[in-house]
Order: C-alpha cells, then sequence, then structure tokens
C-alpha cells in the first residue's frame, strides 16, 4: 500500500502530524520503535502545556495517542533499517517489511547523550541510567547521583529526591542552565533542614566503579582537581540529547546534527519534512513540537496536491 504520508518517530510532533493528516483525510502511517509519546513518555510532570495546569508525561502521551487511534491512524512498532528518500516515493526499510509514501515526516526525536567513560555502557540497566522517571523507583531508599545542569537534571533531582536517601546533583559549572523555576524549586528543597539532596558543582564525573552493579563514582572538582569518592547506587545522566539522524542520507544537517527545515517544515529534499526535536530550531518543547507537527502536515498535504493531484 502506497500512503499518502508516512511519519518516523511516535512523540507530540508525530502524534499531531498524524491527527492532522487524518483530519485532511489522508492515509497515514506512523512508524515508532518504542512506545508512543517519545520523551514526554518518561517525563515524571508537565505543567508548561497550554490548558494542562499539571499532569505526568505518560498521561499526555496517552491522550494524543488515542486521539490519533481514533481517526484510526495506522501505527507500526519497529525499528528503521533504512531510508530511500530521493525517489518520488518515499520508501522505509523496517524489521516488519518496506513502507511507501508520497511524502515523510521526519520526527526523529533525540537521544540521550553519555559521559562516554569507562564501564557507563557495561551498567547500563545495571546501576547507569538515563530516565530517572523510568528507574527511580528502583532506587527507593537507596543512594544516586545525577549528572547535569539543565531542566532535566533539575526535574530529576526533585523527582528522586522523594525516593531516594541521598542525591548528588553534580554539575561542571558553577550555575544551573535550567528554568529559574526549577532552580528556585532545587533552592527551596536543599534549604529544607534534612534535606536528601547535595550540589556537587564546579565538579564532574570521571570513574564509574563496581562489579555486577554500580557501587561508586569518582568525582574531581574542576577546579582544584581534588578526587572525591562516592558510594552510591545509581547514576542517571541527564546532560542533554543528540538527534537520531545516523541513518539519513542526503538530508542537510547543522553542524549538531539537527535536520535543517524551512518555516514550512521543508528538508532541502522534495518530499521530506522534519518536526520535533531533531529539528534545528531555538526551543524544544512539547508546544513546539505539536506546533511543527501541524504546520508540517498542512504542508504535506499541499506538497500532495502539486505533485499527486490528490
Amino acid at each position: 500500500m502506497l500512503y499518502d504520508v508516512l511519519i518516523i518517530g511516535g512523540g507530540p510532533a508525530a502524534l499531531t502530524a498524524a491527527i492532522y493528516s487524518r483530519r485532511a483525510g489522508k492515509s497515514v502511517l506512523v512508524i515508532e520503535r518504542m512506545v508512543p509519546g517519545g520523551q514526554i513518555a518518561l517525563t515524571s510532570t508537565v505543567e508548561n502545556y497550554p490548558g494542562i495546569i499539571k499532569t505526568d508525561g505518560v498521561t499526555l502521551a496517552t491522550m494524543m495517542f488515542d486521539h490519533a487511534t481514533s481517526l484510526k491512524t495506522e501505527f507500526v512498532f519497529s525499528d528503521v533499517l533504512e531510508f530511500d528518500l530521493n525517489g518520488k516515493i518515499k520508501k522505509v526499510k523496517t524489521h516488519e517489511g518496506t513502507f511507501e509514501g508520497k511524502c515523510i515526516i521526519l520526527c526523529l526525536g533525540a537521544s540521550a547523550k553519555q559521559l562516554n567513560l569507562e564501564n557507563e555502557k557495561k551498567f547500563l540497566g545495571r546501576g547507569v541510567s538515563y530516565c530517572a522517571t523510568c528507574d527511580g523507583a528502583l532506587y527507593r531508599d537507596k543512594i544516586v547521583a545525577v549528572v547535569g545542569g539543565g531542566n532535566t537534571s533539575l526535574e530529576d533531582s526533585l523527582y528522586l529526591s522523594g525516593l531516594a536517601k541521598k542525591v548528588y546533583l553534580i554539575h561542571r559549572r558553577d550555575k544551573f542552565k535550567g528554568d529559574n523555576i526549577l532552580v528556585n524549586q532545587l533552592k527551596a528543597e536543599t534549604e529544607k533542614p534534612q534535606s536528601s539532596v547535595e550540589l556537587l558543582l564546579n565538579s564532574h564525573v570521571v570513574k564509574i566503579e563496581g562489579e555486577q552493579n554500580v557501587s561508586a563514582i569518582e568525582v574531581e572538582n574542576c577546579e582544584t582537581k581534588e578526587i572525591k569518592k562516592l558510594q552510591i547506587d545509581g547514576l542517571f545522566i541527564a546532560i542533554g540529547r543528540k538527534p537520531d539522524t545516523e541513518l539519513l542520507e542526503g538530508v542537510e544537517l547543522d553542524k549538531n546534527g539537527y535536520i535543517i527545515t524551512n518555516e514550512k517544515m521543508e528538508t532541502n529534499i522534495p518530499g521530506v519534512f522534519a518536526a520535533g526535536d531533531v529539528r534545528q530550531k531555538q526551543l524544544r518543547q512539547i508546544v513546539t513540537a505539536c506546533s511543527d507537527g501541524a504546520i508540517a502536515s498542512v504542508n504535506t498535504n499541499e506538497y500532495i496536491l502539486k505533485n499527486f493531484g490528490s
């Protein structure tokens, strides 16, 4: 079957694009490797989505997915193995087969950056995690460390403070990069008489130790070069994300690997659009991902009419 629109990814951008395209009467296939929702499905609290004062990421992701499925959007859950984007018909090869579309919207998202330390991959799932909301419950009443200085690391530290016996927040600079509201919440938490959160600023992790599981880390002070050894049970790494664009050939990327588009979400290849976190832009939030998805969908409609007649 030749679909009008292939959408790669299952986050807010993808689900919004699917909703808009189905409402326009287009046949749509969404290809997602894991579960619908993308990064928001891993978010414990969402407080900045207009009209919803407070919710959790899984709930919001489920609502978006339910909206898309109510419009009879088709889904395939599989890894993408290969793209063929240069012909008039776009092709995507997966473990479930090869799918074709008149156009494609790349909502590939971004993956967690790694510290690139020895033993980091070895202890993945055995003390090393990139998602506090996924794995935090495993460390109830234990000692953990969070690495990072942006919104995710602040949110993770606040979330883990309600679970863990001790939370070290390690940041290589003396100031956090996160939103003021989160910085203030963290400050209030650390000022509590028996707060479980301890800040280690101007510091970075240089070594991960353990046998079967993580048992300790070594942290170096960036100024004094002093090494401190911390006995921990879990290490949560939240130092940013990188776009999942490794499989793309011919699509123009910026120096950081993000897809370059115009305001219509068009890439340099006709019929290939991009939306969400994978796109080069200033702000990566749920609301901007939804905006991208809606804009991409509207312009795929115009592209299909111009190039296929319907």
